[in-house]
């Protein structure tokens, strides 16, 4: 069992914009707000929605970007983020992000590379590495290709800001019970090794296939993902093919894999739901959606023996976190399992949470229809 144990204390902020409501609280240009979020106006070429500075209230280490997007055939969207302080930037633009939700004719990928003396790229992660940063700013640029009549939608855009990792602490005492304790939601089990070995060009096949198939368990969960003719491509269609298509379109060709955490709520808000990518604090926070019936996709990374019932090793890893036992343990969706009977696990709270905050800092992916609203954040929100 471990004996790290997580901070009891992070600064966390998540902001998104949910357009056109939010249109005017940032700038377009060559933009038209449509009922469902910002599209190019007219035949041009391409147009850019630039939110207005998020300033978070405290010293910035890290920020995530996620999105969801419409993009017809031909049709993409690239994003960018740079750091912001006080009333003025405080580095330059980097670009996390060519996302389309079809790979027909656009490349989806991250941008890797680009460092300077301010910040560097991690895939999907921008960290801050000798800049002054305390809040960001995001822009959006919209591509159509010449004689389109259709383009791109935006309907959400957001991030989440985090500041340095604090000393490990310790616990703040027992957990108390909370109303997510005895309750584990209906999510179907999927084990991502029944793929191994296929489709190796997105990700290596099956086995390196956990968040995909995170991604297709809890759209399934709420009735959402591809209908049947998205994936008759599929050929043999094999133990699931809803998985295949999630795992081809999430895949991150400079990544060379399928779990670019915003990739995979991009291609979850394709199916009518509300996503986006934040981090929480502790399974405290995580118990407040369990509550309100939202299962969440978390991230961790742990050796074989750090965690009983989790015996491999794994520098990143996804489950769906479905609910509590009565004694307030997590329950948990792991699709790297032989089989699907196999996906269903329970672990130890205590050193469960303390790989998954080390690991990546507490990352979740939120899916969730509107129909299922949020649980009130905390006063610091981080959702």
């Amino acid at each position: 069992m471990t004996t790290a144990a997580p901070p009891t204390r992070r600064d966390i902020a998540y902001r998104g914009f949910h357009l056109p409501a939010d249109t005017a609280s940032g700038s377009g240009d060559g933009l038209l707000a449509s009922g469902r979020g910002l599209t190019l106006d007219g035949v041009a070429p391409q147009g850019t929605w630039t939110s207005p500075p998020v300033p978070v209230g405290f010293a910035v280490a890290e920020v995530v970007p996620s999105w969801t997007a419409d993009t017809p055939d031909g049709c993409w969207i690239a994003v960018d983020l740079r750091g912001w302080h006080d009333d003025a930037p405080s580095t330059d633009w980097y670009r996390l992000a060519h996302w389309a939700a079809d790979d027909h004719t656009v490349r989806r990928t991250s941008l890797p590379g680009q460092r300077d003396s301010a910040a560097r790229v991690d895939t999907d992660t921008l960290i801050v590495t000798g800049a002054t940063v305390t809040g960001w700013q995001a822009r959006v640029t919209l591509c159509r290709p010449a004689g389109s009549p259709t383009g791109p939608v935006l309907r959400s855009i957001g991030a989440v800001a985090t500041g340095p990792t604090t000393a490990h602490q310790g616990y703040a005492g027992e957990p108390v019970p909370s109303a997510a304790w005895g309750r584990v939601l209906d999510v179907p089990r999927y084990s991502q090794r029944l793929h191994a070995g296929q489709y190796p060009q997105w990700g290596g096949g099956g086995d390196s296939w956990c968040s995909p198939t995170c991604t297709s368990m809890v759209l399934a969960h709420w009735g959402a993902g591809p209908t049947p003719d998205r994936y008759a491509w599929v050929e043999p269609s094999g133990p699931r093919p809803v998985v295949v298509h999630a795992a081809r379109h999430c895949y991150d060709h400079a990544y060379a894999g399928a779990g670019n955490w915003p990739f995979n709520t991009a291609y979850a808000g394709l199916h009518g739901v509300d996503a986006f990518v934040t981090r929480l604090r502790s399974l405290v926070e995580a118990e407040a959606f369990v509550a309100a019936g939202i299962p969440l996709i978390v991230s961790a990374a742990f050796r074989a023996d750090e965690v009983p019932g989790l015996g491999y090793d794994t520098g990143g890893h996804l489950m769906v976190l479905v609910g509590f036992t009565a004694d307030g343990d997590p329950v948990l969706n792991d699709p790297y399992a032989p089989d699907d009977d196999a996906v269903r696990r329970t672990v130890p709270r205590q050193g469960f949470e303390a790989v998954w905050q080390r690991g990546s800092g507490g990352v979740a992916y939120v899916l969730r229809p509107a129909s299922a609203p949020l649980p009130p954040p905390p006063t610091q929100a981080n959702w």
